[in-house]
């Protein structure tokens, strides 16, 4: 299993660096039966090569919602709470750590196999830099824009929901940003226990020994991956331009 792991990760890395090299403009050398095999066997499948991506996109996107909703309520709430905040810290930081594959077989026993397996590991997995950035940017913030706040007659939910968040979306944002990029990768493993996506294709790949299976998965996964980390990067600088104009 190891080796499994270690060989799709090194295939995301080849992935994205071709991906890399050839939009900045240089030349890449390719194997040539390989790299022909490759996009004849992607011309002909992909209505499943397509398939596979949008299973790996609602896959991603249901997990980043629902860890969105959990890790920013943890992170407002421990916010309030210096002492309790050190606690859910490293229990987060302990569930990060856990390899991707132990993580998969704990959740196995408790909800089976198929996709709630592989949303509930991957949330676990995202919790992290979600919740550590949320405090930190609501911990952060400039105590005397709060102090003003309040002389003004604010109360706390108002503070909250129209200072200490608005300023901290910035923070909030490049959490959210590395776990969906990480669990774009991860979500891919968790094809293992019946999840979906485009982990199947690399799997399935591997087992038959089928080297364009392989590469056409790992491209699909670098892609969405790449598009996750534009995007979101575009939400992040959007938030800090609204954010410094709000604190100003």
């Amino acid at each position: 299993m190891e080796q499994i792991i270690g060989v799709t990760g090194d295939l995301f890395r080849t992935a994205a660096n071709l991906l890399f090299l050839t939009a900045q403009g240089e030349d890449v050398e390719y194997e040539p039966g390989l790299f022909r095999d490759t996009v004849d066997w992607i011309s002909r499948r992909s209505d499943m090569l397509l398939e596979l991506m949008l299973e790996h996109l609602w896959l991603v996107i249901l997990t980043l919602i629902i860890a969105v909703v959990i890790s920013v309520t943890v992170g407002i709430i421990i916010s309030y709470y210096e002492s309790f905040a050190q606690t859910v810290l490293g229990v987060c930081q302990v569930l990060m750590v856990i390899p991707s594959m132990a993580m998969l077989a704990f959740m196995v026993p408790l909800f089976g196999i198929g996709f709630t397996t592989g949303v509930m590991a991957l949330v676990l997995y995202s919790l992290l830099p979600i919740v550590r950035n949320t405090y930190t940017g609501i911990r952060e913030l400039d105590p005397a824009i709060v102090e003003a706040a309040k002389g003004m007659g604010m109360t706390e939910r108002r503070i909250l929901f129209k200072i200490k968040i608005p300023l901290a979306r910035p923070v909030i944002m490049a959490g959210v940003r590395t776990a969906a990029v990480m669990m774009i990768g991860i979500a891919a493993i968790a094809a293992y226990v019946g999840a979906g996506g485009l982990g199947e294709l690399i799997f399935s790949g591997i087992s038959r020994g089928h080297q364009p299976m392989i590469i056409a998965g790992a491209i699909g996964v670098s892609i969405i991956a790449i598009a996750f980390d534009y995007l979101l990067y575009y939400g992040e600088k959007r938030f800090s331009v609204e954010g410094r104009t709000k604190e100003g």
